[in-house]
């Protein structure tokens, strides 16, 4: 299950962070999103692959936790994607495939003429899209 996503600017401000779980852990998850930067900005700055991978924007399992495992994404813009799961045993596709809906999501989003880049997403829309995604790689990932 998924229990929180986040949008991280480039100069790792938070552009959008969304938690889904009745529990009032907004802090936690997003103390978990903040740990999770710095393992992103390692693997960006010291690439340890070579090839094609090099290039590669599903930064994949950043780290686990006791209770969660931490997924990265990093757009062309540098903007980082973050998925914080409950689920231990979740198909790389399957984040991949949310991530590629999380991205197409917010470029939607960003792509509003009243938007300014830089600043907090508060499109309800933007909210509407990222609750439906992430309900259906819940149903997904039951199958």
């Amino acid at each position: 299950m998924i229990v929180c996503v986040a949008v991280v600017g480039h100069q790792n401000n938070p552009l959008y962070i969304q938690s889904f779980t009745e529990a009032d852990d907004a802090l936690k998850l997003h103390h978990i999103v903040h740990c999770s930067l710095d393992v992103v900005d390692e693997r960006v700055n010291n690439p340890k692959k070579s090839g094609p991978t090099l290039n590669e924007t599903f930064l994949g399992l950043l780290y686990p936790t006791e209770n969660y495992k931490v997924y990265g994404y990093l757009t062309n813009t540098k903007v980082k994607f973050i998925l914080v799961t409950t689920d231990l045993d979740v198909r790389d596709a399957d984040v991949r495939n949310f991530f590629r809906k999380f991205h197409a999501a917010y470029v939607d989003a960003v792509s509003n003429p009243f938007h300014v880049p830089g600043k907090k997403i508060t499109s309800r829309t933007f909210a509407e899209r990222v609750s439906t995604i992430v309900k259906s790689f819940g149903l997904s990932s039951a199958s």
